[in-house]
């Protein structure tokens, strides 16, 4: 669906400092459907990357393209749906309900499907509906995340594209929220691309999983596949999610226990040994 071909970018900085290198001959498929973790330390181009995905940034080298069609800022504003780090301070207008239909109104929809669309984007981000006429500068700073994600969610983009989207949030909400962005992939078949320093949420909800490391593809696979790589490499300063070095730390002590990288995991492979155990 998004080709990355050979995709180089270069930041132009001060003249005392020349040019800076933030993604270098990067190649990627990313496919219908998929729910795509990004990882990799400060700096190591993650931002840069998606903000190729819509045409923000166009490569110094190389081409990105949507549908086989090269992504051009405004051709696919409405198919590439991009949530900055902390999008509620782009939170302007003087509703709830105005600010998730801001979007649907400029694709030019009719009032009937904006206010269907209005509905099933403050249900993804578990929002009350009794919210719609109020003020979003009278949410908490949670609920105007949520805010920000629907307004994004209504436009029902092909490819929803999330930076840090729980930055900062209590763990409630930060779970709250990927459920939801969960369940708008599964009902609008869409494809998530998701930025986190958390290893913890990207091995809970992703299904593959693109490791960066000074501008290059480091890794590329499947959860389990990638994570092992880690434990091995420990690259580029990253660390596989806690549970799974608990279990490292057990398995030293001679529990006979597999890899697990989420908490649903880690319940099914305790039970499993506690009947182990049992039967001895």
């Amino acid at each position: 669906m998004i080709v990355f071909d050979g995709v180089t970018y270069t930041y132009c900085t001060a003249a005392a400092t020349g040019s800076q290198l933030a993604l270098e001959n990067v190649n990627l498929r990313l496919l219908d459907g998929e729910f795509i973790g990004i990882i990799g330390c400060t700096g190591s181009g993650k931002s840069t990357l998606v903000q190729h995905m819509n045409g923000l940034l166009e490569p110094t080298r190389g081409r990105v393209l949507l549908d086989g069609v090269p992504v051009r800022l405004g051709a696919q504003r409405f198919a590439v749906g991009l949530v900055f780090q902390y999008p509620e301070v782009q939170i302007f207008e003087q509703t709830v309900a105005a600010e998730i239909s801001f979007g649907p109104k400029n694709m030019g929809l009719s009032n009937e499907i904006i206010a269907r669309r209005v509905e099933e984007a403050l249900a993804f981000v578990d929002l009350d509906a009794e919210l719609a006429d109020r003020s979003p500068f009278d949410l908490s700073g949670g609920q105007q995340r949520r805010l920000a994600i629907a307004s994004i969610l209504a436009m029902e983009p092909r490819v929803l594209v999330l930076d840090e989207p729980t930055a900062g949030l209590d763990p409630v909400s930060r779970e709250e929220i990927l459920r939801g962005i969960s369940e708008y992939r599964l009902q609008k078949k869409a494809t998530v691309v998701f930025v986190s320093h958390s290893m913890e949420e990207i091995a809970e909800y992703s299904d593959r999983v693109i490791v960066l490391d000074r501008g290059r593809v480091a890794l590329d696979g499947a959860v389990s596949r990638v994570f092992a790589q880690l434990e091995d490499e420990l690259l580029a300063g990253l660390d596989v999610p806690q549970v799974s070095s608990v279990f490292n730390a057990l398995r030293k002590l001679g529990y006979t226990l597999q890899n697990v990288y989420t908490l649903n995991q880690a319940v099914t492979e305790i039970l499993r040994l506690k009947a182990t155990l049992r039967r001895r």
